[in-house]
Protein backbone atom coordinates (compact mmCIF):
# COMPACT_ATOMS: atom_id res chain seq x y z
CA UNK A 1 0.00 0.00 0.00
CA UNK A 2 1.44 3.16 -1.01
CA UNK A 3 0.85 6.72 0.61
CA UNK A 4 -1.64 7.83 -1.12
CA UNK A 5 -3.64 4.50 -0.57
CA UNK A 6 -2.80 4.79 3.19
CA UNK A 7 -4.61 8.70 3.44
CA UNK A 8 -7.61 6.92 1.31
CA UNK A 9 -8.32 4.59 3.39
CA UNK A 10 -7.81 6.38 6.31
CA UNK A 11 -10.30 8.41 5.43
CA UNK A 12 -12.95 6.63 3.00
CA UNK A 13 -12.32 3.47 2.90
CA UNK A 14 -13.47 0.05 4.17
CA UNK A 15 -13.45 -3.75 3.38
CA UNK A 16 -14.80 -4.68 0.11
CA UNK A 17 -18.42 -6.28 0.11
CA UNK A 18 -18.05 -10.19 0.43
CA UNK A 19 -17.81 -11.21 -3.57
CA UNK A 20 -16.40 -8.41 -4.98
CA UNK A 21 -13.18 -7.60 -6.03
CA UNK A 22 -10.86 -4.95 -4.93
CA UNK A 23 -10.46 -3.52 -8.78
CA UNK A 24 -14.33 -2.70 -8.27
CA UNK A 25 -15.23 1.01 -8.55
CA UNK A 26 -17.00 0.56 -5.63
CA UNK A 27 -14.57 -1.39 -3.91
CA UNK A 28 -13.62 0.12 -0.39
CA UNK A 29 -16.30 2.16 0.02
CA UNK A 30 -19.09 0.48 1.18
CA UNK A 31 -18.97 -2.80 3.67
CA UNK A 32 -21.11 -5.86 3.50
CA UNK A 33 -24.10 -4.18 5.85
CA UNK A 34 -24.15 -1.80 3.60
CA UNK A 35 -22.48 1.13 5.66
CA UNK A 36 -19.91 3.77 4.24
CA UNK A 37 -17.61 6.15 5.69
CA UNK A 38 -17.47 8.47 2.46
CA UNK A 39 -20.39 10.28 1.38
CA UNK A 40 -20.14 12.09 -1.89
CA UNK A 41 -21.80 15.57 -2.70
CA UNK A 42 -21.51 16.80 -6.55
CA UNK A 43 -22.51 19.70 -8.84
CA UNK A 44 -22.10 18.90 -12.35
CA UNK A 45 -24.24 20.13 -15.32
CA UNK A 46 -22.06 23.29 -15.65
CA UNK A 47 -19.29 22.64 -12.78
CA UNK A 48 -19.72 25.55 -10.93
CA UNK A 49 -17.26 26.69 -7.55
CA UNK A 50 -19.05 29.35 -6.68
CA UNK A 51 -21.93 27.55 -5.96
CA UNK A 52 -20.68 24.08 -4.27
CA UNK A 53 -18.29 26.61 -2.08
CA UNK A 54 -21.60 27.38 -0.38
CA UNK A 55 -21.45 23.98 1.42
CA UNK A 56 -17.53 23.47 1.82
CA UNK A 57 -17.45 26.26 3.87
CA UNK A 58 -21.23 26.57 5.48
CA UNK A 59 -20.31 23.17 6.84
CA UNK A 60 -16.91 24.19 8.28
CA UNK A 61 -18.53 27.90 9.63
CA UNK A 62 -22.10 27.00 10.73
CA UNK A 63 -21.88 22.91 11.62
CA UNK A 64 -18.50 23.13 12.70
CA UNK A 65 -17.64 20.01 10.94
CA UNK A 66 -14.01 19.37 9.39
CA UNK A 67 -13.67 20.87 6.03
CA UNK A 68 -14.30 17.87 3.37
CA UNK A 69 -12.13 17.29 0.27
CA UNK A 70 -12.83 18.92 -2.88
CA UNK A 71 -12.57 16.84 -6.30
CA UNK A 72 -13.12 17.50 -10.24
CA UNK A 73 -15.23 14.75 -11.62
CA UNK A 74 -13.08 14.01 -14.52
CA UNK A 75 -16.54 14.85 -16.96
CA UNK A 76 -18.81 17.89 -16.02
CA UNK A 77 -18.42 18.46 -12.14
CA UNK A 78 -17.25 19.70 -8.43
CA UNK A 79 -17.33 16.93 -5.56
CA UNK A 80 -16.83 17.30 -2.07
CA UNK A 81 -15.92 14.28 -0.22
CA UNK A 82 -17.00 13.77 3.66
CA UNK A 83 -15.46 11.23 6.02
CA UNK A 84 -16.78 9.69 8.75
CA UNK A 85 -15.10 8.38 11.87
CA UNK A 86 -17.41 5.42 12.12
CA UNK A 87 -19.83 4.47 8.70
CA UNK A 88 -22.94 4.65 8.93
CA UNK A 89 -25.80 3.18 6.52
CA UNK A 90 -26.53 4.13 3.70
CA UNK A 91 -29.49 5.90 3.72
CA UNK A 92 -27.99 8.23 6.70
CA UNK A 93 -25.54 9.25 4.74
CA UNK A 94 -27.88 10.15 1.95
CA UNK A 95 -29.92 11.84 4.28
CA UNK A 96 -27.03 13.73 5.61
CA UNK A 97 -26.34 14.86 2.02
CA UNK A 98 -29.97 15.55 1.20
CA UNK A 99 -29.99 18.42 3.68
CA UNK A 100 -27.07 20.20 2.68
CA UNK A 101 -28.70 20.20 -0.77
CA UNK A 102 -31.83 21.93 0.67
CA UNK A 103 -29.73 23.87 3.21
CA UNK A 104 -27.42 25.54 0.75
CA UNK A 105 -28.22 24.49 -2.85
CA UNK A 106 -32.30 25.01 -2.69
CA UNK A 107 -31.81 27.45 -5.76
CA UNK A 108 -29.94 24.99 -7.84
CA UNK A 109 -31.98 22.41 -9.93
CA UNK A 110 -31.96 18.76 -8.20
CA UNK A 111 -30.93 17.53 -11.43
CA UNK A 112 -27.38 19.19 -11.04
CA UNK A 113 -26.82 17.50 -7.91
CA UNK A 114 -25.51 14.05 -7.36
CA UNK A 115 -25.28 12.73 -3.64
CA UNK A 116 -23.66 9.30 -3.08
CA UNK A 117 -24.52 6.26 -1.50
CA UNK A 118 -27.59 6.05 -3.46
CA UNK A 119 -29.97 3.41 -3.67
CA UNK A 120 -30.63 1.68 -7.13
CA UNK A 121 -34.26 0.96 -7.00
CA UNK A 122 -33.81 -2.86 -9.15
CA UNK A 123 -34.86 -5.43 -7.16
CA UNK A 124 -32.62 -6.60 -5.43
CA UNK A 125 -32.04 -2.80 -4.58
CA UNK A 126 -28.43 -2.11 -4.93
CA UNK A 127 -26.08 0.52 -2.85
CA UNK A 128 -24.09 2.47 -5.41
CA UNK A 129 -21.12 4.82 -4.84
CA UNK A 130 -19.11 7.24 -6.54
CA UNK A 131 -15.95 6.12 -8.23
CA UNK A 132 -12.92 7.01 -6.48
CA UNK A 133 -10.25 9.81 -7.05
CA UNK A 134 -8.06 10.22 -8.67
CA UNK A 135 -9.03 7.94 -11.45
CA UNK A 136 -8.86 7.87 -15.64
CA UNK A 137 -12.43 8.53 -17.38
CA UNK A 138 -13.73 6.25 -19.74
CA UNK A 139 -11.87 8.29 -23.04
CA UNK A 140 -8.76 7.75 -20.66
CA UNK A 141 -7.37 11.83 -21.85
CA UNK A 142 -9.16 13.42 -18.89
CA UNK A 143 -8.65 12.25 -15.13
CA UNK A 144 -10.44 12.99 -11.59
CA UNK A 145 -8.20 14.49 -8.86
CA UNK A 146 -8.26 16.35 -5.38
CA UNK A 147 -8.04 19.75 -5.80
CA UNK A 148 -7.21 22.75 -3.47
CA UNK A 149 -9.45 24.96 -2.25
CA UNK A 150 -7.51 28.18 -3.78
CA UNK A 151 -7.12 26.41 -7.14
CA UNK A 152 -10.49 24.92 -7.17
CA UNK A 153 -12.46 27.91 -9.14
CA UNK A 154 -9.83 27.37 -12.36
CA UNK A 155 -11.41 24.32 -13.20
CA UNK A 156 -14.87 25.73 -13.61
CA UNK A 157 -14.54 25.51 -17.59
CA UNK A 158 -12.63 22.11 -17.75
CA UNK A 159 -13.55 19.78 -14.41
CA UNK A 160 -10.66 17.31 -14.93
CA UNK A 161 -7.00 16.61 -14.98
CA UNK A 162 -5.26 16.40 -18.65
CA UNK A 163 -2.97 14.48 -17.14
CA UNK A 164 -2.35 11.42 -14.30
CA UNK A 165 -2.44 13.70 -11.03
CA UNK A 166 0.40 13.76 -8.90
CA UNK A 167 0.06 10.92 -6.63
CA UNK A 168 2.24 12.82 -3.61
CA UNK A 169 0.21 15.51 -4.05
CA UNK A 170 -3.08 13.97 -3.91
CA UNK A 171 -1.78 12.13 -0.71
CA UNK A 172 -0.65 15.63 1.03
CA UNK A 173 -4.15 17.17 0.11
CA UNK A 174 -5.45 14.19 1.76
CA UNK A 175 -3.07 14.45 4.40
CA UNK A 176 -4.34 17.70 6.24
CA UNK A 177 -7.92 16.43 5.99
CA UNK A 178 -9.43 14.91 9.32
CA UNK A 179 -12.93 12.24 9.35
CA UNK A 180 -16.08 13.69 11.02
CA UNK A 181 -16.92 12.18 14.28
CA UNK A 182 -19.53 9.79 14.78
CA UNK A 183 -21.25 12.17 17.59
CA UNK A 184 -20.43 15.50 15.50
CA UNK A 185 -22.19 13.72 12.55
CA UNK A 186 -25.60 13.24 14.52
CA UNK A 187 -25.54 16.42 15.67
CA UNK A 188 -25.32 17.93 12.30
CA UNK A 189 -28.16 15.60 11.17
CA UNK A 190 -30.19 17.54 13.81
CA UNK A 191 -28.95 20.99 13.20
CA UNK A 192 -30.40 20.33 9.77
CA UNK A 193 -33.68 19.08 9.94
CA UNK A 194 -35.96 22.05 9.39
CA UNK A 195 -36.93 23.00 12.55
CA UNK A 196 -40.80 22.58 13.78
CA UNK A 197 -43.01 24.11 16.41
CA UNK A 198 -45.63 21.73 17.96
CA UNK A 199 -48.81 21.91 16.64
CA UNK A 200 -51.59 22.49 19.02
CA UNK A 201 -55.70 21.62 18.17
CA UNK A 202 -57.11 25.25 19.08
CA UNK A 203 -60.18 25.34 21.22
CA UNK A 204 -63.79 24.65 19.69
CA UNK A 205 -65.69 27.38 18.60
CA UNK A 206 -69.02 28.11 17.60
CA UNK A 207 -69.10 28.15 13.99
CA UNK A 208 -71.40 31.38 13.52
CA UNK A 209 -68.45 33.15 15.38
CA UNK A 210 -67.15 34.38 12.19
CA UNK A 211 -70.66 35.94 11.19
CA UNK A 212 -71.44 33.23 8.03
CA UNK A 213 -68.26 33.35 6.55
CA UNK A 214 -68.61 30.66 3.49
CA UNK A 215 -66.80 27.18 3.52
CA UNK A 216 -63.05 27.30 2.86
CA UNK A 217 -62.86 30.89 3.99
CA UNK A 218 -60.91 32.02 7.81
CA UNK A 219 -61.78 34.35 9.92
CA UNK A 220 -61.21 37.93 8.26
CA UNK A 221 -60.21 39.35 12.28
CA UNK A 222 -56.69 40.93 11.71
CA UNK A 223 -54.44 40.47 14.92
CA UNK A 224 -53.83 44.22 16.27
CA UNK A 225 -50.95 46.11 14.89
CA UNK A 226 -47.33 44.40 15.82
CA UNK A 227 -48.90 41.35 17.06
CA UNK A 228 -47.83 37.85 15.71
CA UNK A 229 -49.62 35.93 13.58
CA UNK A 230 -53.47 34.61 14.68
CA UNK A 231 -53.60 30.98 15.46
CA UNK A 232 -55.19 30.59 12.59
CA UNK A 233 -52.37 31.91 10.21
CA UNK A 234 -49.58 29.89 12.26
CA UNK A 235 -51.90 26.22 11.41
CA UNK A 236 -52.40 27.28 7.74
CA UNK A 237 -48.78 28.24 7.49
CA UNK A 238 -47.46 25.06 9.07
CA UNK A 239 -50.02 23.22 6.97
CA UNK A 240 -48.92 24.80 3.35
CA UNK A 241 -45.20 24.30 4.36
CA UNK A 242 -43.19 21.47 2.20
CA UNK A 243 -40.50 21.76 4.47
CA UNK A 244 -42.65 20.46 7.83
CA UNK A 245 -42.84 17.16 8.29
CA UNK A 246 -46.38 15.63 6.54
CA UNK A 247 -47.72 14.24 9.81
CA UNK A 248 -47.02 17.88 11.01
CA UNK A 249 -48.55 19.06 8.30
CA UNK A 250 -51.69 16.91 8.31
CA UNK A 251 -51.92 17.74 12.23
CA UNK A 252 -52.08 21.48 11.85
CA UNK A 253 -54.77 21.23 8.96
CA UNK A 254 -57.03 19.07 11.62
CA UNK A 255 -56.28 21.92 13.83
CA UNK A 256 -57.56 24.09 11.25
CA UNK A 257 -60.84 22.52 10.62
CA UNK A 258 -63.26 24.41 13.92
CA UNK A 259 -62.04 27.74 12.39
CA UNK A 260 -64.05 27.00 9.27
CA UNK A 261 -67.85 27.63 9.21
CA UNK A 262 -69.84 24.84 8.22
CA UNK A 263 -71.38 24.94 4.49
CA UNK A 264 -74.28 27.24 3.79
CA UNK A 265 -77.69 24.74 3.60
Amino acid sequence: MNRLQSELHRLYLLPAPEGRGTDADEAGLIDAQGRVRAMVLELARPADWQVLSKVWQGVQLDLELPAPAIAVSGTDGYQLWFSLTEPVPAQQATAFLDLLRVRYLSEVKPQRVGMMPAVDPLSPPQILHARRVPAPQANAEHWSAFVASDLAPVFDDEPWLDMPPNPDGQRDLLSRLKSMPLLDFERALEQLKPAVMPVHAPPATDPTEHGGATLGLLSSRQPPAGAGPTPQQFLLDVMNNHAVGLGQRIAAAKALLPYFDAPRR
